[in-house]
């Protein structure tokens, strides 16, 4: 009932605008995946919780568009009454608009949510209609949501040089040279984990993603301007900043953007919002469509980095595999609810020291809980873990030297033999991209299809990418690169994998209504010399720590190379896990990573 209230307001408040119609993304002013509360106007406006989804309100229709990691999730969440139900990427916001307006209809969208790239393809589809895409000086739902949480004070916290690797100055002046080979007098750096990596600094103000709500412009002598709250600004921060960084207040941003007259301003347009190339051209300012330089160096890590990201994947290892011992365990006694299991893992990560928060919110999920694969648990969709179903965890830890991300799938009593089946066949899947060697040059699309192979030979697959990159205590999906179809949602240009890059390998399999499966590592990628080649390659390390089920594993399935890497994998982690756990997990560990016997 909240969501129609919610849905009715929206409708009166654009009726009193002379607007027919407006378009509601996932996203904030940074084009952020992840979102602070003041800026979830999707889940407000719908009720939607998942991460990734746009709307489109008309006077007579709305409709929600999601892709296929929710496309059981959005049914549950999201009143069929109000809305219909649009998958991506089979049709876009533009497609679904361009066949329900008429001339002279008035479409709006606020351009500080929005790419120009996208605000030119709307228009155009509408302007063949005879319709119009209209900016909005303010976001209308903003507007009337009443309760709208204000955005986060929480202060900047400084990212040591000795853990970050290189310092904000190098970093910058490596920018600056950039400048200088682009011909450009400055760059706009709006995307928050860019910031944060770019100026060694760390924040509070998105939930689970360590960064600071702010906007920053770099010249070309290796200066910059960071436009933040002053209140984030501490002592200890604004000394790290030293003199190079001029600061001003965050809502002095737009007003900056028409300070360049007669220059060269270069802007990612993939990651700014349409709003900032309007403010340059504003003022007299060329806008020159460049990818964000610190995109490949904040992505390729470097040996520091790599280092801590080492010890951050032993130290969460170790928590893993104390619950995983607790969970098998108490779980088939009864009593143990998804909600329960994630406050325990909670406990042990805590327990283990250093840990500044999740890297997401945990996906405790059991039974058909587990067939959705973007799965949330609340205390309305909580369920019992119970007796013959698979309970799959999928979690990851911030800390100051690396973000972590990993699941696993534990059966609670012996598994049924399509369980197995459909564990090994995900597990062969993550043991051929794991064993991947390569030229480089070579794209995460390329390589997508050895996940999926043995589910495809079973005429299974699953609806989601294969894997993301994942940053160094910033955020947990980090780009340019990632493992996916080339026709998934949002994959863009498919980038070539580089040394230091890290991303995830996470084949899965979903039966809906019953259970899910997925088996989640964080690959390196490093560079390999093959014996006997001619062509230096590039392969991955596996850096995620975890006892794999063995249970679940059908040895009558895997090849003998692929049993060998699932035992060398397990000698592995009682290898450098068991020196961090007690007697007790040590020799639970060492039982269930014992060498398996082939079928």
């Amino acid at each position: 009932m909240t969501a129609s209230r919610n849905l009715a307001a929206l409708r009166a408040r654009l009726a009193a605008d002379r607007l027919d119609g407006f378009v509601v993304p996932l996203t904030d002013e940074h084009m952020s995946e992840y979102v602070g509360g003041y800026a979830q106007r999707l889940a407000w406006l719908t009720g939607f919780g998942g991460s990734a989804g746009s709307a489109v309100v008309l006077a007579d229709r709305a409709a929600i568009f999601t892709d296929g990691r929710y496309t059981i999730q959005v049914r549950e969440q999201v009143s069929g009454d109000d809305w219909t139900y649009v998958d991506v990427p089979e049709q876009s916001v533009a497609g679904w608009l361009t066949g329900r307006v008429g001339a002279g209809a008035r479409i709006g969208y606020d351009p500080w949510l929005h790419t120009r790239g996208w605000v030119e393809e709307t228009a155009a589809a509408l302007a063949a209609r005879g319709a119009t895409l209209v900016p909005v000086a303010r976001n209308p739902i903003d507007a009337v949501w009443e309760d709208r949480p204000a955005p986060s004070p929480a202060p900047m916290i400084v990212q040591p040089d000795a853990v970050a690797g290189a310092s904000s100055a190098a970093k910058r002046a490596a920018v600056a040279d950039w400048l200088e080979q682009e011909g450009a007098d400055a760059v706009v750096v709006p995307a928050l984990d860019s910031i944060a990596w770019l100026f060694n600094v760390r924040g509070q103000d998105v939930a689970r993603t360590p960064v600071a709500l702010s906007y920053a412009i770099v010249h070309a002598d290796g200066t910059a301007d960071l436009f933040v709250a002053p209140e984030k600004v501490t002592p200890a921060v604004a000394e790290h900043l030293g003199n190079a960084v001029r600061v001003f207040p965050r809502d002095g941003f737009a007003d900056a953007l028409t300070g360049f007259a007669g220059k060269r301003v270069a802007i990612d347009p993939a990651l700014a919002v349409a709003a900032i190339f309007d403010g340059v051209e504003a003022g007299g300012g060329t806008t020159v469509a460049l990818r964000d330089p610190t995109i490949l160096a904040k992505a390729c890590k470097n040996p520091v980095e790599i280092a801590g990201h080492r010890a951050a994947s032993l130290r969460d290892g170790a928590a893993v595999t104390r619950f995983l011992r607790w969970i098998a365990a108490e779980a088939p006694r009864g009593g143990q609810t998804e909600l329960s299991a994630a406050a325990a893992l909670l406990r042990f990560r805590e327990a283990g020291g250093d840990l500044r928060d999740l890297s997401f919110d945990t996906i405790s999920a059991t039974g058909p809980n587990g067939a959705l694969p973007h799965y949330h648990v609340t205390a309305e969709s909580n369920r019992a873990i119970e007796h013959g179903q698979l309970y799959l965890v999928d979690s990851g830890g911030q800390y100051e030297d690396g973000t972590t991300d990993l699941t696993r799938v534990v059966p609670i009593g012996v598994p049924g033999e399509e369980m197995r089946d459909r564990y090994t066949r995900v597990l062969k899947g993550h043991v051929a991209l794991a064993t991947a060697v390569f030229p480089h040059g070579t794209t995460g699309a390329q390589l997508d299809a050895l996940a999926r192979a043995p589910l495809w030979q079973a005429g299974l697959d699953y609806a989601h990418g294969t894997g993301h990159g994942v940053g160094s205590f910033l955020s947990v999906h980090e780009g340019p690169a990632r493992i996916a179809k080339p026709s998934y949602p949002g994959a863009g240009p498919s980038e070539p994998l580089r040394a230091g890059m890290i991303l995830s390998n996470e084949p899965g399999y979903y039966k809906a209504g019953e259970y899910g499966i997925r088996i989640e590592n964080l690959l390196l990628v490093v560079v390999r010399t093959v014996d006997g080649g001619e062509a230096e390659m590039l392969a991955f390390e596996t850096l995620t720590l975890a006892p794999l089920d063995r249970d679940l594993i059908d040895t009558t399935l895997v090849t003998r190379a692929e049993l060998r890497w699932i035992d060398d994998y397990h000698a592995r982690v009682a290898r450098e896990l068991g020196p961090l756990l007690d007697a007790g997990d040590r020799a639970w560990l060492e039982e269930r990573c014992a060498p398996l016997a082939r079928g």
